[in-house]
């Protein structure tokens, strides 16, 4: 049977529309189901289906309107140091093995080689946890930057790497090392300005305000 190009866009829109519903991200989801909306409402009005075309043009609407909330909004971001031994921070770890495991493949928990360890909160939720300690020439070196799936907006990054430069400058550090344990954390660590030096770790340099 063959298959026109009305029935390929119909197929489309619902392959997308599924794949929204796979998203962690609020964001994500947001933008992948307008485009599956924006397709089934096309789709539904180019086959005279106008209560398909009139529904999904609704849920255009709706996701638009939530996206426009989500990038207006102003968000509140504050850091929570604990100590290495923290009975929350060692069950948050747990917790999150798995997920962390994706980002930070082989990673296993050192307390001792803690210098630095705060959660993330946005709007008082833990959005995340960075762990880092001083390396011998002053650095600081990245153990672990993660952030819980429904946060994963760059936002937290650019907090800790941008907002919180001054307060690592004042601690002594000129710049900040990690690896890039996977693809997805080195575009993540590439868009926060991150360069790739000669022993493939990579590295940002605080810039004084």
């Amino acid at each position: 049977m063959e298959i026109n190009i009305l029935q390929w866009i119909g197929y489309a829109a619902s392959i997308i529309i599924a794949l929204s519903m796979t998203m962690n991200s609020i964001v994500k989801f947001r933008w992948v189901n307008l485009a599956g909306a924006i397709t089934f409402s096309t789709y539904g009005f180019l086959i005279g289906a106008y209560p398909v075309g009139i529904l999904n043009g609704f849920i255009v609407c709706v996701d638009i309107y939530y996206l426009v909330i989500i990038y207006s909004k102003k968000e509140i971001f504050e850091i929570l140091e604990v100590r290495p031994d923290n009975r929350y921070l060692l069950r948050f770890l747990k917790f999150h093995d798995a997920e962390i495991q994706k980002f930070f493949p082989g990673f296993t928990y050192k307390p001792e080689m803690n210098t630095i360890s705060f959660f993330i909160h946005r709007n008082m939720a833990v959005a995340g946890l960075f762990l880092a300690h001083r390396t011998e020439d002053g650095s600081l070196k990245v153990g672990l930057d993660y952030v819980i799936p429904e946060y994963r907006d760059f936002k937290n990054g650019k907090f800790v790497y941008h907002r919180l430069s001054q307060r690592f400058i004042e601690a002594g550090f000129k710049k900040v090392i990690t690896k890039g344990e996977s693809k997805k954390h080195v575009k993540y660590l590439k868009k926060l300005g991150f360069v790739e030096d000669q022993d493939g770790c990579y590295v940002k340099t605080f810039e004084s305000k």
